[in-house]
């Protein structure tokens, strides 16, 4: 059975997302009212999945969604919105958010979203075809978009030409912390092995 932690701090919503789910026969594990609260239980609870509401009190989705980047137990999130925003979309993408759903239609799509992000994929609405077109339209190398919002960061900083202990100071994480983002990037974008070549590809493409 699938735990999952939901959040949001409208009642109604929360007891209706809660009951559907439950009726689907997945386990919630926690209902929460607002991001903080949300937040400590899926530290504590360790769910397969978590589903957020963008604006809440506490921590918003996308501040939840940022401290879960760096958590030991990695936790699949479905994002629920009513603002059917652009620059939101493309910062949950950036913070890895596997789900999209505008709340006006939530109930209608989150049962196929689940499916699709319990196989390890993507699902965003139907009903942002129009942001899903600027997104894709965008200049950027596909190969980067595989990676996560601290993957590109850490990118970003090697292209600086900074070391491991830089960047571990910069981003307050540890050295080890760096040295298992790199070599997840070298993996994703398929750089071939040999001294520097991460720093290389990098800078190959700042250029």
């Amino acid at each position: 059975m699938c735990n999952i932690v939901i959040a949001d701090d409208h009642p109604v919503v929360l007891f209706g997302t809660k009951t559907f789910l439950e009726q689907k026969g997945y386990n919630v594990v926690s209902a929460c009212s607002n991001g903080l609260e949300a937040y400590n239980q899926i530290i504590s609870r360790h769910p397969a999945i978590t589903i957020l509401d963008m604006s809440m009190p506490g921590l918003n989705g996308l501040e939840i969604l940022e401290k879960l980047l760096n958590i030991r137990h990695p936790v699949k999130s479905i994002l629920m919105t009513m603002h059917n925003d652009v620059s939101l979309f493309n910062k949950a993408r950036e913070l890895g958010v596997k789900g999209y759903l505008l709340k006006d239609f939530a109930m209608d799509e989150m049962e196929k979203c689940l499916v699709e992000v319990q196989k390890g994929n993507t699902y965003f609405s139907k009903h942002l075809s129009h942001l899903l077109t600027i997104q894709h339209s965008k200049d950027e190398n596909p190969l980067l978009q595989q990676l996560t919002f601290a993957e590109k960061k850490i990118l970003e900083l090697v292209a600086q030409q900074k070391s491991t202990k830089d960047i571990a100071a910069l981003l307050f994480i540890s050295e080890k912390t760096v040295e298992t983002h790199r070599s997840h990037i070298i993996k994703k974008l398929n750089i071939p092995p040999g001294k520097n070549a991460l720093l290389i590809w990098a800078m190959k493409m700042k250029d």
